[in-house]
């Protein structure tokens, strides 16, 4: 670098040793233009000029006096110095040579593209931003759709306002980094006239699988995608083949686009055929996944990378790279899987609570009270999200998540059940984490022990096995022992099933189609039907459940048909006019009592349908049925009524399975028997039912009252469990309690249960749990017997 630094860069003259002076983003465009990579032209306007703005203006030290005055940890505070700081530098003007600099480069720029006063991004680009080791990304402001000489130099100087916004001082007091050193670059492109666009990982950002390059996409600009607007399309591309292995179109309800009458970003609403038309073309989709392999190629590193696609161009030529940065989420994930937080004195701990989810993970906080606030739209990968509770309203922000932190919940609650399905770290029933944890704190989360601290704490490695879905199939079944009783796995997100499939499982003994309701298709079923896309319904519920079908067969898959209740299928598109308002949901219209409902049963036989495609179409006939929360034996006459009109019958490859959950199953097992093959113990409503307890009741949990090992719950269990072998029906058991209480599995196995259905994270422990089990069985039994020859012998 020269003694003086210019003011200004073109981008294809930058490469990646120019971060000092052109910040991540800024050397990151140059590097992939020199890689080949399409990327908009455009300007840097370098950090040298924010450098002399500083000093020329006299801010820095004012600036500094400010920052040295603050308490980041006062929140008011906080709000208050970066709003004064950020005045001062609105106000104060550029050295004129800077300004007339950015003036000239932006005349260039419209010769350079033959447009009179282009549209351009005006985009922050820090210094020490987008490295491995540190994340900026988000922090600054970027400003789209800009235009004129004044404009521009307008927003330049916002960039640098944003260094110190609130969220930017306190990530570099808790990092550790001088606020003078985090110098601001500006990017400055000319602005795609975005079609589409979205976001691309060339590693699956849900599972860290190296092999794939996953593809989200939306229309109109990339604001929507990187906001959580919208669910976005998702293609996920095989890096060898280059061929789409999965496609998942998402109704996508809303575009952000640039309205030339307002000269500003506006939402347009879409119609709904717009909505669920594929964004991109899998030709698109295919080019893209080229450029993102040559990235990572070339950065020898995962990349997190930002597309669009110019709807003035055609194709090849209409797909640029706005971004790329090194992807830090699993990798930094991946270290801890096999990680612990040592023990220290110096610890800091903020909150406990209950342990649902097990594994470390540090990140910053976000406190969200509303799935649907700006604050959520602001949620980035690999952030911890703080909040009360959860629902599916939530599932969106908590794929994202690094971990889970609520105020409210127990282990059956949905936080626990989801975070652990996604295999990221929880913990529940804090009772205070949304007043304690500081939005933008950076916390670490012990979900194997239900603690939170402050900062990154020092870990440990963990003395454990390798990790399962490294072995090969055979050779699992080699290492885990044989056992009478099976060991089925529980599934919600179809997506998983690429994580877990080599664990020692005999099947999926509970697979929810919830997720596939509220992430695959999003929208009401009747409200569908009223649209006259029923196949939209039937032909993604029947992708999701065959994803899992075909991963395991031929290990059976039971199928759970629905079992929302009524405040959350109001959380579906449409659902509002759909659903009443009920003053006991948990209690109220769900399970079988909607299917045979006049105004539901049309809904129902999507569901139906799907399963038939699933068998019939598909071939995997490994996919079974059960019915949730039954309560009486005409209401399952109905129900197989119905099914067998759609053309699914009970046999012998086909099983009809109920949920044993409300006590009358248990009451009348011999009349159920008569009617289906067999029964899943539901121990969490089960335990509700029979004790009458609400198993979200925090203060119930702490009193004791909530616990599947009572008694009368156990006695419950044992009386189904006669009943139906009786009848030579199947028992199985996919609630909660197997997966946390191993004299429970004792309880279970002693009692002569077929099956045991857990979640993923509990299947090895389970099954040489089991073994263990069945071994003291056939000892104790084995002794009886010689007890009673040795009688026989004497008489």
């Amino acid at each position: 670098m020269s003694n003086n630094p210019p003011i200004i860069i073109w981008i294809e003259e930058l490469r990646a040793t120019d971060t000092p002076l052109a910040g991540g983003k800024g050397a990151n465009l140059g590097e992939l233009v020199s890689a080949g990579v399409p990327v908009p032209p455009g300007f840097v306007v370098t950090s040298e000029a924010y450098r002399r703005f500083l000093e020329e203006s006299g801010l820095r030290q004012r600036i500094e006096k400010l920052l040295e005055a603050l308490d980041v940890n006062d929140t008011a505070a906080l709000e208050r110095t970066s709003n004064e700081i950020r005045r001062l530098i609105m106000e104060a003007p550029m050295p004129s040579d800077v300004e007339e600099a950015i003036r000239r480069a932006y005349r260039e720029l419209s010769e350079r593209i033959g447009i009179r006063d282009p549209l351009v991004a005006v985009r922050s680009s820090a210094v020490a931003e987008d490295l491995p080791e540190a994340s900026f990304a988000g922090q600054q402001d970027t400003y789209l759709n800009v235009s004129g000489e004044d404009n521009v130099v307008d927003r330049v100087k916002a960039c640098w306002a944003s260094v110190f916004t609130p969220r930017a001082i306190f990530y570099r007091a808790q990092m550790g980094i001088d606020h003078f050193r985090a110098y601001m670059a500006v990017v400055v492109q000319k602005m795609v006239n975005a079609r589409s666009a979205g976001v691309m990982f060339t590693l699956h950002p849900a599972t860290g699988d190296r092999s794939v390059v996953v593809i989200e996409s939306a229309w109109g600009l990339g604001e929507a995608v990187a906001g959580g607007k919208v669910t976005p399309d998702e293609f996920v591309v095989d890096k060898k083949t280059l061929e789409i292995i999965e496609k998942r179109i998402n109704p996508k309800n809303i575009m952000i686009t640039y309205d030339p009458e307002t000269r500003q970003n506006i939402v347009v609403e879409l119609p709904k055929e717009k909505a669920l038309e594929p964004s991109l073309s899998d030709e698109e989709a295919k080019e893209l996944a080229k450029y993102g392999i040559m990235i990572e190629e070339h950065y020898q590193h995962p990349m997190d990378i930002e597309w669009a696609i110019d709807k003035d161009l055609a194709p090849p030529k209409n797909i640029f790279i706005v971004q790329a940065r090194y992807e830090t989420v699993w990798s930094r994930r991946k270290k801890e899987e096999v990680e612990e937080v040592k023990p220290s004195e110096e610890l800091r701990i903020i909150v406990t609570g209950l342990p649902a989810s097990p594994g470390v993970a540090t990140g910053v906080a976000r406190v969200i009270l509303d799935p649907h606030s700006p604050e959520a739209e602001e949620f980035r990968e690999g952030d911890v999200l703080v909040t009360r509770m959860t629902d599916p309203d939530w599932v969106p922000l908590m794929k994202k998540a690094a971990a889970i932190v609520t105020d409210e919940g127990g282990m059956t609650s949905h936080a626990a059940i989801v975070s652990r399905e996604l295999g990221i770290p929880a913990v529940v029933g804090t009772g205070n984490a949304t007043r304690e944890i500081r939005n933008g704190m950076l916390v670490t989360v012990d979900g194997s022990r239900g603690v939170v601290y402050e900062g990154k704490v020092e870990i440990v490695k963990k003395k454990e096995e390798a990790r399962p879905g490294a072995i090969a199939p055979e050779a699992m079944r080699e290492l885990y022992p044989v056992t009478a009783t099976r060991i089925y796995m529980n599934l919600g997100q179809p997506e998983a099933i690429d994580r877990y499939v080599d664990l020692p499982f005999d099947g999926i003994g509970l697979m929810r189609i919830e997720f596939i309701l509220s992430d695959w298709i999003g929208y009401h079923p009747l409200y569908l039907i009223a649209e006259g896309k029923p196949d939209f319904f039937v032909n993604k519920l029947a992708e999701g459940i065959a994803k899992v079908a075909s991963a395991i067969y031929p290990r059976p898959v039971v199928v759970r048909f629905s079992d929302f209740k009524t405040n959350e299928y109001r959380g579906l598109k449409g659902g509002e006019k759909y659903e009443p308002e009920e003053r006991n949901p948990m209690l109220g219209w769900r399970g079988v009592s909607r299917y045979i409902h006049p105004m539901y049963e049309k809904a129902f036989r999507l569901e139906v349908r799907a399963v038939k495609k699933v068998r019939e179409e598909m071939g995997l006939k490994n996919v079974w049925v059960m019915l949730p929360f039954v309560r009486t034996t005409w209401e399952v006459e109905k129900v197989l009524g119905i099914m067998e009109e759609e053309g699914l019958r009970r046999g012998k490859d086909f099983k009809v399975w109920i949920m044993a959950e409300v006590p009358s199953v248990v009451l009348l097992v011999d009349e159920f028997s008569k009617l289906v093959d067999g029964f899943s113990i539901g121990s969490n409503d089960l335990t509700q039912l029979v004790l009458g307890v609400d198993r979200d009741s925090q203060l119930l949990a702490e009193m004791g009252y909530f616990d599947e090992r009572d008694p009368a719950v156990l006695k419950a269990i044992k009386m189904l469990i006669e009943g139906a072998h009786r009848h030579g029906r199947t028992v199985s058991i996919c609630g909660q309690a197997p997966s946390v209480y191993p004299e429970i599995v004792e309880f279970l196995v002693e009692a002569g249960i077929d099956s045991i259905s857990v979640n993923p994270d509990a299947v090895i422990a389970t099954r040489r749990l089991v073994a263990s089990i069945e071994r003291k069985v056939m000892l104790r039994r084995l002794e009886r017997l010689e007890k009673l020859l040795g009688k026989m012998g004497k008489v």
